[in-house]
């Protein structure tokens, strides 16, 4: 019998084998993990990350003509918190202690957010909300989490709630901002009211409150109040942060949610120059998000400072003539609906707007007393039938179009058109040339003129048959003037006025003595200074000059950027037609018969300018929604001085001034105190005379 093969040594010998290789390729796979790629795996486990968060600064501030502080930053004491890494509990940890130090105002606390902090406070009873068949279609994935989560919320009573103290509700107040607010960003908890007692207080626990400071914020600051406040414009708290319609525009240029930008007007318009340059801080942490370090990689700097050509101190004086002439006018019968009136004075040579005041009568509707309220922003925003003020531009349009020239007369006898009440002036004047028709405003002259531009004939009871492009022949020119368009002015939200419908043609009659179309006190300032200053429409501005934030306790610092007058276009007009029209505007307040002579002839100052008073419907305050339109006056004034070399140009409104036949005159009577305001104010040692 031949003796078996022993196999045994053979597989013990390949097992040892195999062995000895998977050991050899083990040994060379970490030789390798250790010699060439050893630095990299180091460098991952040792790798940090850059957080890099840019700080707001303080905003710049605003200074008008003469460097009078208006808007500053004033100093608040404040609580900050900011999250460098810490979880929820840590966070709430935190919120408990310094509800405990604090006072927090707890008015933006809503129920849903009481609801879910009553969760966290209380884990076991918001467990106990979920019933064991609801938990069983949680766990065969019948219900969701949220599911879970929603009938948790809905199932929160008020007695549930009343579990939460005064000091929980403080705790989530405070909790809430915490939560909301980015890694390494600075969240203010309170920058208002902050006492003494508290900033001391949070300021001795710092260790024991990690990611909260108490710090220094700011505030905007009015020197003169309410005084002009409106055109200023807002900026948003830093609970407000960002406006909602506009997060994407300032996210991608490094603002963060909850950074303080303008909200309106000039606070709005120059946000890019107010803001200032931001801190920016490089935060290190390692790669579990714990922070290692700072690093400071640029300083920040204040906000550049706005010059206005605003003089406050003739602001505050235009402000009270206004405020006096008001209360005074409404003791005239028939001013019921009287309640604003608007002035702006500008340098008709560079545009610069010197004061644009505005005063409104107003009733709180909880108190129900009446009060006057600032209402600048009514001289770009409201918009009303104007009157014979416009009278200046029909003229030139008259001569620009060849349907008149210096000299030509008119019978100011009333016309009778077939199909149209009476069109008349306010009485007859006899036949008036051109200067004659400005000077006691005749209507019936301007009639003339327009149905010559729209190349039709008068005849009694007749039909005029105009040429339909008459209304833009004369809407175009009134706008080379800058009635019924944009003025340019440098703030948001201007209106242009409402047009009038082209029919019937015969309705262009009131567009040239301005009872049709409607414009704003601004488009009548610029109008009349494109007539004073020689033909130029000038770009009317509110901020003249920016400047580097001060240095060294300098109140300004040097200019930044500066804003040259702006010619928006040249009127085509001969210089002897402006000088016809200047001529009648002269007479109108410096010669007897003159429309505003009575108010205006004894100025020392050589004024000029042209009175308007338009038929109205009255859309104010008062007005019940669905009740009949109310007939009722509007009053308006232009004027320039001196007429020779004018320096000063002013136009004043007075919406819905009466109804009747009594006129009070305020539009004269705040005309003349506002141009002597000027003149005194400019040269204090020469009084103007009192008014006749």
């Amino acid at each position: 019998m031949t003796p078996k093969k022993n196999t045994t040594p053979i597989r013990v010998n390949v097992l040892f084998f195999s062995v000895f290789i998977l050991f050899s390729l083990l040994v060379l796979r970490l030789g390798i993990v250790q010699i060439v790629h050893g630095e990299d795996y180091k460098r991952e486990i040792n790798r940090k990350e850059d957080v890099t968060v840019n700080n707001p600064v303080p905003r710049g501030r605003m200074l008008d003509r003469n460097l009078e502080l208006i808007v500053d930053n004033k100093p608040l004491n404040a609580i900050t918190y900011t999250n460098e890494g810490a979880s929820q509990e840590e966070m709430l940890d935190v919120a408990g202690k310094l509800a405990k130090i604090i006072d927090k105002d707890t008015d933006k606390v809503r129920e849903r957010d009481m609801k879910d902090f009553w969760m966290l406070k209380h884990p076991e009873e918001a467990k106990d909300l979920i019933t064991e068949k609801e938990m069983d279609q949680f766990r065969n994935k019948k219900l969701k989490n949220k599911d879970l989560y929603k009938l948790q919320i809905e199932r929160i009573t008020e007695d549930h709630l009343k579990q939460l103290s005064e000091q929980d509700i403080e705790e989530l107040a405070i909790f809430s901002i915490m939560n909301n607010g980015y890694k390494f960003v600075p969240q203010i908890i309170k920058n208002k009211d902050v006492s003494k007692d508290e900033f001391a207080i949070v300021s001795e626990n710092l260790t024991l409150l990690p990611g909260v400071n108490a710090t220094t914020d700011w505030d905007r600051e009015y020197k003169y109040k309410e005084t002009f406040k409106p055109v200023l414009g807002k900026v948003t708290t830093s609970s407000e942060g960002l406006p909602a319609d506009r997060i994407d525009y300032f996210i991608s240029r490094g603002y963060t949610r909850n950074d303080r930008v303008g909200k309106s007007y000039l606070e709005q318009e120059y946000e890019d120059i107010l803001q200032g340059t931001k801190e920016r801080v490089i935060n290190i942490t390692d790669k579990a998000g714990v922070l290692l370090e700072k690093e400071l990689v640029a300083e920040g700097q204040r906000g550049k400072d706005l010059i206005l050509s605003i003089d406050m101190d003739l602001q505050v004086a235009v402000e009270e003539i206004i405020e006096k002439e008001l209360w005074a006018a409404k003791r005239s019968p028939g001013t019921r609906l009287l309640d604003s009136a608007y002035v702006v004075l500008m340098d008709p040579n560079t545009g610069e707007v010197l004061t644009m005041a505005g005063k409104k009568i107003v009733k709180d509707k909880k108190t129900n007393e009446v009060q006057m309220q600032d209402d600048a922003l009514g001289n770009i925003i409201n918009t009303y039938n104007v009157g014979s003020v416009v009278k200046g531009a029909t003229v030139l349009t008259g001569y620009k179009t060849g349907a008149i020239s210096p000299w030509t007369s008119f019978d100011d006898r009333a016309l009778d058109i077939k199909g149209t009440p009476i069109k008349k002036s306010y009485s007859y004047l006899g036949v008036l040339n051109d200067i004659e028709a400005l000077k006691k405003s005749s209507n019936v002259y301007m009639f003339h003129t327009a149905i010559r531009i729209g190349n039709g004939v008068y005849r009694y009871q007749k039909p005029l048959n105009l040429d339909p492009q008459v209304w833009d022949t004369i809407r175009n020119s009134f706008a080379s003037f800058g009635l019924g368009i944009r003025t340019g002015i440098d703030l948001p939200s201007e209106q242009t006025g409402a047009k009038g419908a082209n029919s019937p043609v015969g309705k262009v009659l009131d567009l040239v003595i301005g009872q049709y179309d409607t414009y704003s006190n601004m488009q009548l300032a610029q109008y009349i200074s494109t007539i004073a200053n020689g033909g130029h429409r000038m770009q009317p501005r509110v901020v003249k000059e920016i400047r580097e934030p001060a240095m060294n306790g300098d109140l300004v610092g040097p200019v930044y950027k500066s804003f040259s007058p702006k010619v928006l276009n040249d009127i085509d007009m001969e210089d002897q037609w402006l000088a016809r029209v200047h001529t009648g505007f002269k007479k109108v307040m410096q010669e007897p018969g003159g429309t505003a002579y009575r108010y205006f002839g004894n100025a020392t100052y050589s004024p000029a300018g042209k009175t308007g008073t338009a038929e109205a419907f009255y859309d104010g305050q008062y007005r019940v929604k669905g009740d009949p339109l109310i007939e009722t006056m509007n009053i308006s004034l232009v004027g320039y001085a001196p007429s020779e070399n004018p320096e000063i140009a002013m136009a004043v409104i007075v919406p819905w001034a009466y109804q009747g036949s009594v006129d009070h005159g305020a539009n004269k009577k705040i005309g003349r105190a506002v141009m002597d305001a000027y003149f005194n104010m400019k040269n204090p040692s020469k009084q103007p005379n009192d008014e006749q």
